[in-house]
């Protein structure tokens, strides 16, 4: 099961957390493929082993920086737990992505960061703004996408109200005066063709189109337009005398 744990300051960042949370427990299916500590930990569990064992097995960790959050002294404290989620996320080879609160979020300097937490600054990291929310949610939700595949048909765009289906194949043609052809193989589906003030021909389906003109089949025709003021002669297959040498 797909799940992200969302890694937070309490006071600075634990707003957009939230957002997040709902936003992302309503795509996914429901609260369970989410974790956030102060939803998720229920009474009489113990946070150490919840916190800790739903970082191991989480797909993703979203870690939201809010403008404090590296000047805060306790990200510089073994015991802190946003410093240890994110050091445990690193030991276990879990995805982390820093998600920067507000317009002016700047990325993350690795001199304002402990040393185990310096590599946080080369990740890549994405801003949310509560002034253009939904934005930021499209482009943080295309981003995690690469773990949850789920999410796709989320961040794609929408097809325009009547464009074609991807595996469909549709014309229209106004003041036809010539042949109109449709030149592309069609495996399934229908074609959906408009025409309009056609004067020439429209061919819709297999075969050949012959306009004008007679047409023969056969092992040998002969058709003559115009005004003929000679003979004509011809042979066909093998004569009697060539079929009598052969013997």
């Amino acid at each position: 099961m797909a799940t992200v744990f969302i890694n937070y300051r309490t006071g600075d960042g634990e707003k957009t957390a939230l957002l997040i949370d709902r936003e992302l427990s309503g795509i996914l299916g429901g609260e369970d493929h989410v974790f956030r500590a102060t939803r998720s930990i229920r009474p009489g569990q113990r946070f150490p082993e919840e916190l800790l064992g739903n970082v191991r097995r989480a797909t993703v960790v979203l870690a939201v920086i809010g403008p404090a959050w590296a000047r805060s002294p306790r990200l510089r404290d073994k015991d802190d737990w946003v410093r240890r989620e994110l050091l445990e996320a690193l030991t276990f080879g879990i995805p982390v992505v820093p998600v920067l609160e507000g317009p002016g979020a700047r990325r993350l300097d690795p001199a304002d960061l402990p040393l185990e937490l310096k590599w946080l600054a080369e990740v890549q990291s994405e801003r949310l703004d509560m002034e253009d929310l939904q934005a930021g949610l499209r482009r943080l939700f295309t981003r995690i996408a690469e773990w949850i595949p789920s999410l796709g048909p989320v961040v794609r765009p929408a097809p325009r109200p009547g464009a074609p289906d991807s595996g469909s194949v549709s014309n229209a043609a106004d003041n036809v005066h010539g042949p109109v052809l449709q030149g592309r193989d069609i495996t399934a589906g229908d074609v959906g063709t408009g025409i309009k003030n056609n004067h020439g021909i429209a061919h819709l389906g297999n075969g050949n189109v012959y306009r004008d003109s007679q047409h023969f089949s056969g092992d040998g025709a002969t058709y003559v337009a115009g005004d003929n003021h000679g003979g004509i002669g011809h042979r066909f297959g093998n004569s009697r005398e060539d079929e009598e040498g052969k013997r």
